[in-house]
């Protein structure tokens, strides 16, 4: 069969891609190997921005309908020393302090929940066909076509996109290498139900989804644990010894050891994995590209696998429509590498490296039983977030030649969340005069925030480039006023590429600079 893009890997990120490239009306084919879906726990944690990913795909209702655990709950951590009921446990984390920078609330699903509801939408979706129990065989490309073998029969496309996990068929195929940092940890997951557990961390901490454990044994490396989807179901990961089996660990011990006292458990699932960082070492090859796990795997440590991948597939699907619609630049394909593998990289050292390089700084400089109370205190600042180094996790794309950043600027997951609308910054939420949501207004294209006689020369220019572009007034209902420029460029995945007062003569550049016509050595500079 042909179609414009294959997808291989039919999981959330596979799907997610098929409902940004289905909406923009590419056909496209996808192919999982998995006829059915599988109940294992994981990528639970959905962030405000997967979120909005899930507004602009029509599934936000939906998503938020199908939620398994009381609206109480909120997306909370703690995090304690030796174990959960000792003396030294504080609040470690609260996604919602930073709900006001979003056009959307963050939300927590099982992924299998938040598959299936993918899975329905793609099917609304007539120029999408999805093959599952069909096997990726083989994947390789020409200059004109790429081609996937499968156990179904052949598919030719224009584009191939591997969605298909750590040990991706098609990057291997694709000739794509990949660099590990290996940390040399076996890891154990446990899914089990103990509403014994609930009544217990309750009872301690009040409504908390998810409890990370440092344990001077494990040389920073957490033990974590976080309720599912009912109030007595439970995932725990935690590092072992390297010939642990199935047969011979002792899990309650673990759990219990790691909670501090003895409860019920009743055990649904036990598996193994290996920690590592793995980032592929270009995201594209010729026609063929990867996204979600098969371009980059880490620890789910933090929450940023699932949520990261999504974003994957918000920046490739837009360059993937330009492209076979017929209005990208030459360097509009090249930019998914550069934009996001920056980010992941960030992601990586900033944040998961950081974890386990802060705690295990910690756990070496602080101990209890030499000082108790020099390590009550050291615990108060860290828990004040002065004993440790704190990022905010705010991906940005300012280094991108796709961007008018700042003089200088590097794409990186290291941010700061505010209102005002800058260059290679994820677009912040307002609310028109109208009472609409500036979301809905923003279309399926570009989008110019701001009006008058400025913004002729910019419709102008996307015309002749056929660039979809909607004009949004800037008539802002909300206190917060402006975003600090007469004049906002907006891509189709929502991020800031221009902003400023629009020079009749700076509109053209500005359209070609965000399409991947201008030169990459042009980053850093914005025309007024």
């Amino acid at each position: 069969m042909e179609t414009q893009v294959a997808i291989v890997g039919g999981g959330p990120v596979g799907l997610g891609l098929a409902i940004e490239l289905g909406q923009r009306g590419i056909d496209t084919v996808v192919v999982e190997k998995a006829a059915e879906m599988h109940s294992i726990p994981k990528g639970q944690n959905l962030t405000q921005r997967t979120m909005e990913h899930f507004r602009f795909w029509g599934v936000e209702d939906q998503v938020r309908a199908a939620r398994v655990m009381p609206p109480d709950y909120p997306a909370a951590g703690v995090n304690a020393y030796g174990n959960l009921l000792s003396r030294f446990a504080h609040p470690w984390f609260r996604r919602s302090d930073v709900d006001q920078y979003y056009f959307a609330r963050s939300e927590r699903l099982p992924q299998y929940i938040t598959e299936r509801i993918l899975r329905r939408r793609v099917n609304d979706l007539p120029v999408v066909t999805t093959r599952y129990g069909v096997a990726a065989e083989s994947v390789r490309s020409t200059e004109r076509n790429a081609f996937v073998g499968t156990t179904g029969g052949d598919i030719v496309a224009q584009y191939v996109v591997g969605c298909d996990g750590s040990r991706s068929l098609v990057r291997r195929q694709a000739g794509i290498t990949e660099t590990r940092s290996d940390h040399d940890r076996r890891m154990v997951l446990l899914v089990f139900r103990s509403r014994e557990l609930q009544r217990i961390l309750e009872e301690r901490f009040g409504k908390v989804a998810f409890f990370n454990v440092l344990d001077p044994s494990l040389d920073g490396y957490w033990r974590f644990l976080g309720t599912v989807d009912t109030l007595e179901r439970w995932f725990f990961h935690a590092p072992v010894s390297a010939d642990s089996t199935a047969d011979n660990l002792d899990y309650k011990a673990l759990l219990h050891e790691s909670v501090g006292t003895v409860f019920p458990v009743e055990l649904d699932h036990i598996g193994f994995w290996d920690l590592r960082i793995a980032t592929a070492d270009s995201y594209r090859a010729g026609r063929v590209f990867i996204a979600g796990d098969a371009a980059h795997s880490h620890p789910p440590y933090g929450g940023y696998g699932i949520n990261t991948g999504f974003e994957d597939a918000r920046n490739l699907g837009w360059k993937l429509a330009a492209e076979l619609q017929g209005w990208s630049g030459a360097a509009l394909l090249d930019s998914y590498t550069v934009e996001r593998r920056a980010v992941f990289l960030s992601t990586a050292r900033d944040f998961i490296g950081a974890f386990i390089e802060n705690d295990r700084a910690f756990i070496q400089a602080n101990d209890p039983t030499v000082d108790e109370v020099g390590f009550g205190v050291a615990w108060k600042e860290r828990q004040a977030g002065s004993g440790r180094a704190v990022n905010v996790f705010a991906p940005h794309y300012e280094g991108s030649p796709l961007v008018f950043g700042p003089p200088g600027g590097a794409s990186s997951a290291v941010g700061v969340h505010d209102f005002e609308a800058r260059p290679g910054h994820r677009l912040p939420p307002r609310r028109l005069r109208s009472g609409d949501d500036l979301f809905a207004a923003l279309g399926t294209g570009f989008a110019l925030i701001g009006g008058g006689p400025a913004a002729a020369p910019f419709e102008a220019a996307a015309g002749g480039l056929r660039v979809p572009l909607a004009l949004v007034p800037a008539d802002f209902a909300d206190e917060r006023g402006s975003y600090g420029s007469p004049l906002v460029l907006v891509r189709p995945d929502h991020y800031v590429c221009w902003a400023g007062t629009g020079e009749p003569d700076n509109a053209a550049t500005v359209i070609g600079r965000a399409i991947g016509s201008r030169p990459a050595s042009l980053v850093g500079g914005a025309p007024t």
